[in-house]
């Protein structure tokens, strides 16, 4: 490519779009202003799209975040929002990134630089104006291509190229670049497996096992979080038919046992894994008869609420085989003592595992998706007035274990069992 300057209509045959232009974020008002209150500072200052957005345009694919560069320091950033009024947060200052909020759309802002520093996780920066110089400090060409609010690229490393020709390349020499971050061996493995139609050069290979052990130096967060982002992306279903992808993400996380689970999925139990959070998926390919999943949830800081689920489907995973596990009766008593989601997740787990049971499953999911949880009927004030029982612990176990009754009942109780329970 000549001109590094290149407007997107003229790619548009190229990369074989559809009508997805830059067009359409330019026409949200949100947008607008944020170029406009950068744009305000002076005669000269700049702000582009540049990453994942661009890349995702380009690509004829969706985009939840919008990251932006100018050639404006931090400081003058700020003081261009706060003038303008537009909410800001200094979540990676230190970086030159500053997130501007408007409504409850989030843009990152960051200043170009030069990382004249690194240690393999953290980069000590300087910022500039030249947005070659920028530009270099990225991971891959595909990510370092810039637009302006009217969809002019700037493409100084041949990004464009690159992603029409499904080619993955580190920008300069990639040794170096993974020395810079570690993580980008993992942001190599995605990457790759979203967009490359060719093999792992012989190179990579090398650079990445020889540096492999330096993964174990990045913070547990930033690892997850990249595992997330192959999760939630259909290179998850590509990487076991990577070999190579396949080695590397098995020994930065070992304890996904049952990766290889992956490679039976049929198109119906992919479309479950898509709808699933990042907990359940990591559920699935972390619980077997061992107590390899309680260890990943000591290694890796899981919210309370994705241990709570991964505990609860590993606690019940030893039961699977029983006969009658996935009888209605006994899911309805799951179902009551704890929630429907958790069913739905009981019997999707065993949906994506088994090759049994399909349309027995499928028809208990549906009949829990549709059902409301059982109430009890008996209430304490009625039992003590019948039978003259004051308020206390007495009272609450025994109500309790009625309770019990009425649920081993299939949620139905007579009253010679009432009778039974609190004339004693």
């Amino acid at each position: 490519m000549n001109n590094i300057f290149t407007k997107f209509f003229n790619f548009k045959k190229k990369l074989n779009q559809k009508e997805i232009l830059f067009q359409n974020i330019k026409n949200t008002s949100d947008v607008k202003s944020i170029f406009n209150a950068i744009s305000s500072h002076n005669e000269w200052s700049d702000i582009r799209y540049v990453g994942g957005c661009v890349r995702k345009i380009l690509n004829n694919e969706n985009y939840d975040d919008i990251d932006l560069a100018t050639n404006l320091n931090p400081d003058q950033v700020k003081e261009c929002l706060t003038i303008n009024k537009i909410e800001f947060f200094e979540t990676g200052i230190k970086h030159g990134t500053i997130t501007a909020r408007i409504g409850n759309q989030n843009f990152e802002i960051t200043s170009l630089r030069n990382d004249i520093k690194t240690d393999g996780r953290h980069a000590e920066v300087i910022f500039t104006k030249d947005w070659k110089e920028d530009s270099i400090r990225r991971d891959f060409t595909i990510n370092s291509i810039y637009a302006d609010i009217d969809g002019n690229l700037f493409d100084p490393n041949n990004g464009v190229e690159d992603l029409q020709n499904g080619t993955v390349r580190f920008i300069g020499n990639s040794y170096e670049r993974i020395q810079e971050d570690y993580l980008r061996i993992l942001r190599y493995i995605r990457f790759f497996l979203l967009y490359s139609k060719k093999d792992h050069s012989s190179e990579i290979k090398k650079t990445i096992k020889q540096n492999i052990s330096g993964v174990s130096n990045l913070s547990k967060e930033r690892l997850l979080d990249e595992l997330n982002k192959i999760f939630k992306s259909r290179a998850l279903f590509k990487l076991v038919k990577d070999n190579f992808s396949y080695e590397i993400i098995s020994l930065i996380f070992p304890q996904l046992v049952n990766l290889k689970i992956l490679k039976k999925l049929e198109k119906k139990k992919e479309e479950i894994l898509i709808n699933k959070s990042f907990d359940f998926l990591l559920a699935l390919l972390i619980i077997d008869e061992t107590d390899n999943a309680d260890y990943f949830l000591y290694k890796f800081n899981l919210s309370n609420d994705a241990k709570n689920r991964i505990k609860f489907l590993k606690s019940n995973f030893e039961y699977y085989k029983e006969k009658d596990f996935f009888s209605k009766k006994k899911l309805e008593k799951i179902f009551y003592y704890n929630n429907k989601s958790s069913v739905i997740d009981l019997i999707d787990f065993e949906l994506i595992k088994t090759n049994t049971m399909k349309k027995k499953l499928i028809e208990l999911k549906n009949y829990f998706q549709k059902k409301e949880k059982p109430v009890f009927p008996i209430k304490a004030k009625s039992i003590m007035e019948k039978f003259d029982i004051k308020e206390g612990r007495e009272l609450g176990q025994k109500l309790k274990n009625l309770e019990n009754i009425w649920v081993n009942n299939s949620f139905s109780i007579t009253d010679k069992e009432i009778e039974k329970t609190f004339s004693n």
